[in-house]
C-alpha cells in the first residue's frame, strides 16, 4: 500500500522519458556560451537520467524565433530578455540564477560605469556629459540597458547626444580594454565583475573606480540599483510535472558542481519597470506615442497636409495680394470716377449758366422795352403831377393815385430786374419742394415780363389738390420752362403765328409723375429733326447754339425725369412734354418762384 501511494504522488510529477529542449542565451557566441554553461547542463543531465537534455545555444533573435515556434522547452536567458519573452509569449521563469555565493535571488545583477582613477574630472554620472562611454552592446542588460536607465535619472540620456555610446562587444573586458586605450572615457560593466577581476589580478587594485557607487552595504560597488538575475523560464507549451522535475533537480544541483547558484523566482517587475522606462522591448510600443516616432509613422501624410498647407497659404497670399492690389485699382477708379463726375457737374453747371446768359442774350433786346414801360409810367405820373401842382388842380386823391401807380409801376420793375438778376446768377444745385403750378406761374410772368409782344400763354392746371408738390431747383426748372417758351414763341413767329396763344398743361403722367406739356404753334419739324432735336449743338434757327434743349434735358434727367418732343394730337406745331417726379410732401408756402 505504501508503494502504491508513493506511485500515486509521483505519477502527475512523473513524465515519460523524452528530450528537454533548453534554449540558452549566448551573448559570446555558442562556442563561449557552451563552455560556460556545460557544467551546469551536465550536472541537470545527471539529476534528470530519465531524459535527454538538448541544448541550443541562440541568440536574441534565434531566442525569440525558438519559443514562438515551439522549438525549445525551457530558456535560460538575462532579465530583459526574460521579460520580453514573459510579456510576448508567456514563458514562465521557475528559478533565478545567483551571481554570487550569499546574495539573495532578488537582487543579483547591478552595473557600474567605472573609469580610470586618473580622471579626476569625472566622478558622477552627471560628469560624463560630453564623454564616451564604452558599453559591450545596446541589447546588453547588464552591460548597459541598467547604465542607460540609470544615466537617464541622472539627466543624462544618451538618445539625446549627451554621451557618446563605443559599443565593444563580448567579452566584457572588452570594455575595459577601451578605457585602456584611450577609445572611451567610461565604461559600463557588471557589478562584481570589476572586483572579480581585481582579485584575479588581471588588473591592478585602485586602476579603476565606481563613479556614483549605492548600496556601500553590497559586497560589490555597483552604479545602479540591482535587479533579479539569469531565469530559468518554462515554455508556454512545457508541462507543470516537467516544469516542477526540472526545477527539483535545479534546485539541487551543488553550487561546486556546476559553478552556478539557483534560487527561487525573483520579482521581476523592477526589470519591467526599468525597460518600461526606457521604452524598450516588450515596451518599445510607447516609442510610437512619441512625436517623433508620430512624425516617422505619418511624415507621408504630414509632408502632404503641409504641402496643402503651403499651398493654401500661397494660394491665400495670392488672393489677398490681388484683392489689395485690385481694391487700389477700385479705389482709384473711384477716386477717378469721381473726379470726372466733379469736372462733369462743373462743366455741367457752366453750360447751364452759359444757357441761361444765352436766353438772357437773346431778350436783352426786349428787355430795355419791358423796363421802359414802367418807366415811362412813372415819369409821365411824375410829370402830370408836377403840371397839376403848376395849374394848381393837384387834389389829395389825384396825388394818392399816382403816388399809387408810381409805386406800383416801380415794384414791377424792380421785380423784373430781380427775376433776371436771379436766373443770371451762378449757383450749385438744390433741392426745394415747391408747388408745381406757382412754379410754372412765376415762369410765365418771367417770360412775358421780358418780351413786350409775347404770345398769351394758358395755363390748363389738372392736377389734384394732393398731389401737387415736386422737388427740384426752381431756377433750373424754370430755365427749362422759358427754354420751352422761348423755342415755342422763336417757332410762331418762324410760322408768323407769333400772337397765337401758347398752352402748358400740367398734369399726372403715366408713371405717376408730373408731366408739364408746353404746346406751341409753329412750323412744328420733321421726323428726322425731332430725333435730333436733343442733341448737343443741333440746331434748327439761323442764330442757336443748340444747346438750350440739350441742357434741358440734362436737367430733367438729373431730377428723375424726362423731356421728349412729339407732334400734338391735331393741328401745327410741336409739343414738348416734361416730366418730373411728385414730392412725398406738399410744399409749405405758397410764394411764386422766380
Amino acid at each position: 500500500m505504501r508503494l502504491a501511494a508513493f506511485l500515486l504522488l509521483w505519477l502527475p510529477l512523473a513524465v515519460a522519458a523524452a528530450d528537454i529542449r533548453i534554449g540558452v542565451l549566448a551573448w559570446q557566441g555558442e562556442e563561449s556560451a557552451a563552455a560556460e554553461w556545460q557544467p551546469l547542463l551536465a550536472s541537470l543531465q545527471g539529476s534528470l537520467p530519465g531524459h535527454r537534455l538538448q541544448p541550443s545555444y541562440l541568440d536574441l533573435g534565434g531566442m525569440e524565433n525558438a519559443v514562438a515556434a515551439g522549438r525549445v522547452d525551457f530558456v535560460v536567458t538575462n532579465p530583459g530578455n526574460y521579460v520580453a519573452l514573459e510579456a510576448l509569449y508567456g514563458v514562465t521563469r521557475i528559478a533565478t540564477q545567483i551571481i554570487e555565493a550569499g546574495q539573495d535571488s532578488a537582487h543579483t545583477v547591478g552595473s557600474a560605469v567605472i573609469v580610470r582613477d586618473d580622471r579626476h574630472a569625472l566622478k558622477r554620472l552627471e560628469d560624463l556629459k560630453g564623454q564616451r562611454l564604452a558599453a559591450v552592446s545596446p541589447d546588453a542588460f547588464g552591460g548597459y540597458q541598467v547604465v542607460w536607465a540609470e544615466l537617464k535619472r541622472h539627466g543624462v540620456d544618451p538618445e539625446d547626444g549627451d554621451i557618446t555610446p563605443v559599443f565593444t562587444g563580448f567579452p566584457m573586458t572588452r570594455v575595459i580594454e577601451a578605457l585602456e586605450n584611450g577609445s572611451a572615457d567610461a565604461g559600463a560593466i557588471r557589478s562584481c565583475l570589476l572586483e572579480r577581476l581585481e582579485r584575479e589580478g588581471r588588473v591592478p587594485a585602485g586602476r579603476y573606480r565606481v563613479l556614483s557607487p549605492q548600496g556601500a552595504e553590497r559586497p560589490c560597488k555597483s552604479s545602479s540599483p540591482v535587479y533579479p538575475g539569469w531565469a530559468f523560464a518554462a515554455a508556454p507549451k512545457t508541462s507543470p510535472g516537467l516544469a516542477r522535475e526540472v526545477l527539483i533537480a535545479l534546485l539541487g544541483l551543488p553550487a561546486e558542481r556546476t559553478g552556478q547558484t539557483w534560487g527561487v523566482p525573483a520579482d521581476y517587475h523592477p526589470v519591467h519597470g526599468m525597460l518600461r522606462e526606457l521604452q524598450i522591448t516588450p515596451y518599445d510600443f510607447l516609442r510610437e506615442h512619441r512625436l517623433e516616432a508620430q512624425i516617422r509613422r505619418y511624415w507621408p501624410l504630414a509632408a502632404a497636409l503641409a504641402m496643402l498647407l503651403a499651398c493654401w497659404l500661397a494660394y491665400t497670399l495670392r488672393v489677398e495680394v490681388l484683392v489689395q492690389r485690385r481694391t487700389r485699382e477700385l479705389s482709384a477708379a473711384l477716386a477717378a470716377r469721381d473726379q470726372l463726375a466733379e469736372s462733369i457737374q462743373a462743366h455741367r453747371q457752366q453750360m447751364e449758366h452759359l444757357s441761361r446768359l444765352s436766353i438772357l442774350g437773346e431778350l436783352s433786346g426786349t428787355l430795355a422795352h419791358e423796363l421802359n414801360q414802367p418807366l415811362a409810367t412813372i415819369s409821365n405820373y411824375a410829370l402830370g403831377l408836377a403840371r397839376r401842382l403848376d395849374n394848381g388842380t393837384l387834389s389829395s386823391a389825384a396825388t394818392a393815385q399816382a403816388a399809387a401807380e408810381i409805386a406800383s409801376e416801380s415794384e414791377r420793375a424792380a421785380g423784373i430786374l430781380a427775376g433776371i438778376r436771379a436766373f443770371a446768377r451762378k449757383r450749385t444745385r438744390i433741392r426745394e419742394t415747391v408747388d408745381l403750378p406757382t412754379l410754372i406761374d412765376g415762369a410765365v410772368r418771367l417770360f412775358r415780363g421780358m418780351i413786350h409782344d409775347a404770345p398769351q400763354v394758358d395755363v390748363i392746371d389738372r392736377l389734384p389738390a394732393d398731389r401737387r408738390a415736386v422737388e427740384v431747383d426752381p431756377l433750373q426748372i424754370q430755365q427749362v420752362l422759358l427754354n420751352l417758351l422761348k423755342n415755342g414763341l422763336d417757332a410762331q413767329r418762324s410760322a408768323r403765328r407769333s400772337g397765337h396763344p401758347m398752352t402748358i398743361t400740367v398734369e399726372i403722367a403715366a408713371d405717376d409723375g408730373a408731366r408739364i406739356s408746353v404746346r406751341d404753334h409753329g412750323t412744328g419739324m420733321s421726323g428726322e429733326e425731332q430725333s435730333r432735336l436733343f442733341e448737343p449743338f443741333f440746331t434748327t434757327k439761323a442764330d442757336g447754339m443748340g444747346l438750350g434743349l440739350s441742357i434741358s434735358r440734362s436737367i430733367a434727367e438729373a431730377h428723375g425725369g424726362t423731356l421728349d418732343a412729339l407732334a400734338p394730337d391735331a393741328g401745327p406745331g410741336l409739343v414738348l412734354r416734361l416730366q418730373i417726379p411728385l414730392a412725398a410732401t406738399a410744399p409749405e408756402t405758397d410764394e411764386p418762384a422766380q
